[in-house]
């Protein structure tokens, strides 16, 4: 599929980490979203519910980020994309979780997951 929906850069404060200071102060999380799926519908339509409405799944999207905590990222990244393919319109989807405040000894300017999932047909 050649339809693309993305949502690029959308942050939210979450508690998430292996480490009891990352549970307790939280950080910044950025998250990009990129769903594949048949926008032609909403094309012909122009009608917003024949599509995935981004601004509901960025709401979505940040009560996962701000929920309940989890220790890796990665288990994060599974979550959102549990959201993403809730829709049955998306086909596929990609998420990168960003973790620019990661506890990392070094400089470093970010450190991410990036997860795609396709629905099983």
């Amino acid at each position: 599929m050649s339809d693309r929906i993305m949502l690029t850069g959308l942050r939210a404060h979450g508690r998430h980490g292996v480490y009891d200071f990352e549970r307790a102060q939280g950080q910044d999380f950025v998250v990009d979203v990129v769903l594949d799926l048949d926008l032609g519908p909403a094309a012909r339509s122009d009608d917003v519910t024949d599509t995935v409405h981004y601004g509901e799944l960025a709401e979505r999207l940040v009560a996962v980020v701000t929920g309940e905590p989890v220790n890796l990222i990665e288990t994060l990244a599974d979550r959102l994309l549990a959201v993403c393919l809730a829709d049955p319109r998306v086909g596929s989807a990609t998420v990168t979780v960003h973790k620019p405040e990661a506890p990392v000894p070094h400089t470093f300017t970010d450190v991410a997951v990036t997860m795609t999932r396709t629905r099983a047909r």
